[in-house]
């Protein structure tokens, strides 16, 4: 049925959606756009003006390593759905997004491209559904839509892309390759930056992993020496103990067998620690592809709004990850992070009821054969007690309203109920 327009999917194979494409961007790029006096960067904390101005079909340098380029693939590579949840997202960047890939990737190995509208308030955003599908939802949050995407999804394998981004040359027949050898590892691409003042494409270091510390903030890691000579050849795939987030490749049957993603987890953050946990200790492994290259518009903020604010649901998201995956090491969570204490987290049952069926190994096993670098804190690490100023003791108490608790002094013998989490973990209050 190549080139056939179904309900809630477009199956490409065909160089009409190409065209159709881009006989559809001007009118669709009509609407909403930055106007004059405007601040270029309200909307969508990115310079609106500078995305308009770049054309949707840009031609990019290709970044990836001289060795990446005269590859050797299976002919018979799987084809894949490709998802791309958005949410309010600037109408230049989503139309870049799916334009880059429909330019950069052999037709063959496009099964489908299915574009999930979370909760968008731009009535117009779905005018791409008549080139691509559009799923929409009735509940929202990120984690809830990839999954939507993913239950809709018809080939045997899954992508997923975030909607701002931009793939590179030859990005797709690696990942797929790797997925083909072994159905049980996740696989993303190494991820430049996309400038959110200029748009400029810069090549990200290809020496770099996923980590975090105890608060479970996500960071990237520079490999060591060791690390590198290990390697051998720079074009072979990194373990990495976490992935980034919404950039990656996974086997749907795996992905349904591992149980998806969490979804009472809320709207967005943690839920690539809880992924990545799960498939490192339920069989599977992580690994970034460095002949693969995808560039990224990173942002100071995003354009979800949180009912419950951004670091509460940041905080039960992250605290359903600990409670279910990492055991008593969970504490050391807590001790980086005392705002989680007391926050509720839902019902985890299901989900440790997941783990146990799917027989997942320690969060001890993961620290010891995944992450080892990760050190576990002891007394010379952190320390509790009062800060003081003469009669007076620094507290933390809750205000409603706020995210975070307000910092403020009082006498020290007025403080004896507030709990004491004043703690100095490697050198910070």
């Amino acid at each position: 049925a190549a080139g056939k327009l179904l309900p809630g999917r477009f199956l490409t194979g065909a160089e009409s959606l190409l065209n159709r494409t881009v006989c559809l961007e001007k009118s669709y790029l009509g609407a909403h756009r930055w106007r004059p006096g405007r601040d270029p960067y309200k909307l969508y904390a990115f310079n609106q003006r500078e995305s308009e101005r770049i054309p949707s079909n840009r031609a990019l340098r290709d970044t990836r390593h001289y060795r990446c380029t005269t590859p050797h693939f299976d002919p018979q590579l799987p084809p894949t759905s490709i998802v791309i949840t958005f949410h309010n997202e600037a109408r230049s960047t989503l139309l870049r997004t799916v334009r880059s890939v429909l330019n950069r990737t052999p037709v063959h190995l496009i099964h489908e491209i299915i574009l999930v509208d979370d909760f968008s308030e731009d009535p117009l955003m779905g005018r791409l559904s008549l080139s691509l599908s559009l799923v929409s939802l009735s509940s929202p949050g990120l984690i809830r839509s990839r999954v939507r995407g993913a239950d809709a999804a018809r080939a045997g394998v899954l992508t997923f892309l975030d909607s701002h981004c931009e793939v590179n040359k030859d990005w797709l027949p690696p990942l797929l390759q790797r997925v083909k050898e072994d159905p049980s590892c996740v696989v993303s691409p190494v991820i430049d930056i996309i400038n959110m003042d200029t748009f400029a494409y810069v090549a990200a270091s290809s020496d770099l992993r996923g980590g975090f510390d105890w608060s479970l903030h996500f960071k990237w890691e520079q490999l060591s020496a060791e690390q590198k000579a290990r390697r051998g050849d720079p074009t072979e795939p990194i373990k990495t103990p976490i992935i980034a987030g919404g950039l990656f490749v996974i086997n749907k049957s795996w992905f349904n067998h591992l149980g998806k993603y969490d979804t009472a987890m809320d709207i967005w953050g943690g839920e690539n620690f809880e992924i990545s946990f799960r498939v490192w200790m339920c069989g599977g492994s992580l690994e970034i592809i460095p002949c693969s290259r995808v560039g990224h518009v990173f942002r100071k903020k995003h354009p979800y709004v949180f009912p419950e604010g951004n670091a509460n649901t940041y905080i039960k998201n992250t605290r359903r990850t600990a409670e279910v995956w990492m055991d008593e090491f969970k504490l050391y969570y807590y001790s980086a992070r005392p705002a989680a204490r007391g926050k509720s987290y839902g019902d985890i049952h299901g989900r440790e009821e997941l783990r146990r069926s799917l027989k997942c190994k320690s969060f001890k096993w993961y620290l010891d054969n995944v992450y080892p670098e990760l050190k576990i804190p002891d007394d010379s690490d952190a320390k509790s007690g009062a800060i003081r100023q003469r009669q007076n003791c620094l507290e933390s108490r809750w205000v409603e309203g706020q995210d975070l608790p307000a910092l403020t002094l009082g006498p020290c013998v007025a403080t004896k109920s507030v709990p004491p989490h004043s703690q100095v973990p490697l050198g910070k209050v």
